[in-house]
């Protein structure tokens, strides 16, 4: 399986109504891109203060790298995309994605 994190810097001034109805967006995902078996998204949450300045995340998990590599390039999440980076602190800046094969 593949993990596929990602971490952004949300504006303060966007809505919470706007940042959930992103995250839907991302989550329909699963039901358009083959390969997609997980999604979960939340703000961040923890006491330890190493956030550096992101806001919020989500983690999906893809069956192998082959349905992630599907996933990237497609028009569904092409869109989505779209609709995430007018959100962020910085622009693509504000995103970093890290994946990583589970052991």
């Amino acid at each position: 399986m593949i993990v596929h994190m990602v971490i952004l810097k949300i504006r303060r001034d966007v809505p919470k109504e706007e940042i959930a109805r992103v995250f839907q967006a991302i989550g329909d995902l699963k039901g358009v891109i083959p390969g997609i078996l997980s999604y979960t998204w939340g703000p961040y949450s923890s006491p330890e203060g190493m956030q550096r300045g992101h806001t919020h995340g989500f983690c999906m998990t893809f069956s192998d790298a082959k349905s992630r590599d599907v996933y990237l390039p497609h028009p569904a999440h092409e869109k989505v995309k779209a609709q995430v980076l007018p959100l962020l602190a910085g622009g693509i800046d504000g995103a970093l994605a890290f994946d990583y094969e589970t052991r």
